[in-house]
């Protein structure tokens, strides 16, 4: 387990200086009954980077989100998100913070009852007292950024699934999010399709800055979104590229194994790495 991160960590903190991580765990335990599901966890995450976190099926991976967004409590340790600690925090209260969160499922999680602008718009419309001219010019913005301006007025059931996803990211976005969470975003999607989420991921971290957490046990997905960078072109246009050595860097995997981080750290460690477990799970 890395301790080096959390000890910069101030217990003290109550707001989110530029410099400080916008997620941060310290010693973080939780346990269902007799089942330990995570034990003395701490990690951070920084303004503008990605946390992959990879593991087993009963890791912990999901559960790490759910504790972010304030649906489950730890038993011990601290959770810090924007500056609040959200472990301490009321449901209300809580209301506030995840209103700077997004979140992808994943199957996409979208309304089949409501047209892909109402559910992209849905949060806005819900909980904003923006004009609805407004949240309209937002959501066209956003279904613009992920490609899908054509498909506004279309149900979910008449989308593929790598198109249910994208909008579950334009809704994720709508409301510009410092930090969004994706939860197995590209599971069940074929290697091209899931490419196309992943480019999605990437130019949200490199263009908007948003800060991200993605759960994945799909492998090619997460060295894809570590090793690739998003930038304008001249024309305008976005392409998709190489990171160099420096961008990398800012994306860092943790790997759970029952409940404890047995790695932490960049693409290239991970490859490096002569761990027996992580060789195996790597193959």
């Amino acid at each position: 387990m890395v301790q080096g991160a959390v000890d910069a960590v101030k217990a003290e903190r109550t707001s989110s200086g530029p410099d400080e991580p916008v997620v941060a765990f310290e010693h973080v335990s939780l346990a269902f009954d007799d089942k330990v599901i995570l034990k003395d966890v701490s990690f951070t995450l920084n303004s503008g980077h990605t946390k992959i976190i990879l593991g087993a099926s009963g890791a912990g991976k999901s559960i790490t989100l759910k504790i972010i967004l304030g649906l489950l409590k730890p038993d011990a340790g601290a959770v810090w998100v924007n500056g609040q600690r959200v472990d301490q925090l009321t449901e209300e209260a809580m209301m506030a913070v995840r209103a700077n969160l997004g979140m992808v499922f994943q199957e996409g999680a979208l309304f089949d009852s409501l047209t892909v602008r109402e559910n992209v718009g849905y949060r806005l419309y819900e909980e904003s007292d923006q004009p609805l001219e407004a949240v309209d010019r937002r959501v066209q913005e956003v279904l613009g950024w992920v490609g899908l301006s054509e498909f506004i007025d279309r149900m979910p059931s008449a989308l593929s699934g790598g198109q249910r996803r994208r909008v579950a990211i334009a809704r994720a976005m709508t409301s510009k999010p410092k930090i969004i969470l994706y939860d197995e975003a590209t599971t069940g999607l074929d290697p091209i399709t899931a490419t196309t989420v992943d480019d999605e991921i990437i130019k949200l971290r490199d263009l908007e800055e948003v800060s991200s957490i993605v759960v994945t046990h799909q492998l090619r997905d997460a060295f894809y979104v570590a090793t690739r960078t998003a930038e304008r072109t001249k024309d305008g246009k976005i392409r998709i590229g190489t990171a160099d050595r420096d961008k990398e860097r800012e994306t860092e995997f943790l790997m759970l194994r029952e409940g404890l981080i047995v790695f932490e750290g960049d693409a290239e460690a991970l490859r490096n790495s002569k761990d027996e477990y992580l060789r195996t799970f790597l193959s």
